[in-house]
């Protein structure tokens, strides 16, 4: 996993509880209170959802929970703002489809 350990200005990285979650079916890592995207991120996932009308990726954009592009169905709740939602441990993250929980409903 990529992650900044030393920060030039936040300055390091407290030690933190490292978490299991799924991911699409897979299971990944990531520490605990982190946001969700975060943990996707250094994991090599950039897509999170695909829009609607023309099944486009989308991934983090703003970072701040302002847009809708990182919106994920976390423990089965469509359209959850990954980037601003604190990882816990057992979290159930899936791609999101279009504006429902499922790629079936697309």
């Amino acid at each position: 996993m990529e992650r900044i350990q030393n920060h030039p200005i936040l300055g390091e990285t407290p030690e933190r509880r490292q978490v299991t979650f799924t991911y699409d079916g897979k299971t990944l890592t990531g520490y605990e209170g982190e946001p969700i995207a975060t943990a996707l991120k250094a994991a090599g996932v950039m897509a999170h959802r695909y829009t609607a009308k023309k099944h486009e990726p989308r991934g983090v954009f703003c970072a701040i929970g302002r847009c809708t592009d990182c919106v994920m169905v976390v423990n089965d709740k469509p359209n959850v703002r990954t980037c601003i939602t604190p990882l816990e441990e057992g979290m159930k993250v899936q791609t999101q489809y279009g504006v429902s929980p499922s790629k079936e409903e697309m």
